[in-house]
């Protein structure tokens, strides 16, 4: 696993071209079965539940947390959410709440989660490959697949099962 995601950036920057022509296709033109198809790679894939071993998207992005995040996890851990943004949080350029730095303060360091019952709903739904409506978040599922080594093999599963 350690050398693929030391190997991951350059693949998916090797495939950048390829994937960025298949999406913008693919949001021309949306096969009626994709989202099914998507829910299906996805959950093969997610069957293997190599998450422990890599945990890259923890060590090296941080997820945005909505009003609703910070409320359940400062609550979790018995902070006000005032205290909570204080602590652990900083407002990005776009404006949104994100970590004050990465890895991720609540990743231990067996790659658990320390607050995985109240994770943020981004970390959640990451690498978001079973989302409805696939097609439209191309440019997301372009960057993760430098990140996630799920996703950039569900992307390249992809691209053998639909035609575009």
């Amino acid at each position: 696993m350690e050398d693929f995601l030391k190997q991951l950036p350059k693949l998916a920057k090797d495939k950048h071209n390829e994937n960025k022509k298949f999406f913008d296709k693919l949001k021309k033109k949306t096969p009626k079965n994709l989202d099914y198809v998507m829910q299906e790679l996805h959950d093969r894939e997610f069957k293997k539940d190599y998450c422990l071993d890599c945990a890259n998207c923890c060590k090296t992005t941080g997820p945005l947390f909505t009003l609703a995040d910070i409320e359940r996890i400062a609550k979790h851990l018995r902070l006000k959410p005032q205290q909570f943004i204080d602590k652990y949080l900083r407002i990005d350029e776009d404006n949104d709440y994100v970590l004050q730095s990465v890895p991720c303060t609540f990743l231990d360091s067996e790659n658990y989660c320390l607050i995985y019952d109240v994770r943020p709903k981004a970390c959640r739904e990451f690498p978001h490959t079973d989302r409805k409506k696939f097609q439209q978040i191309a440019s997301l599922t372009m960057k993760n697949v430098a990140i996630c080594p799920a996703a950039y093999n569900i992307v390249e599963e992809m691209k053998k099962k639909i035609t575009v």
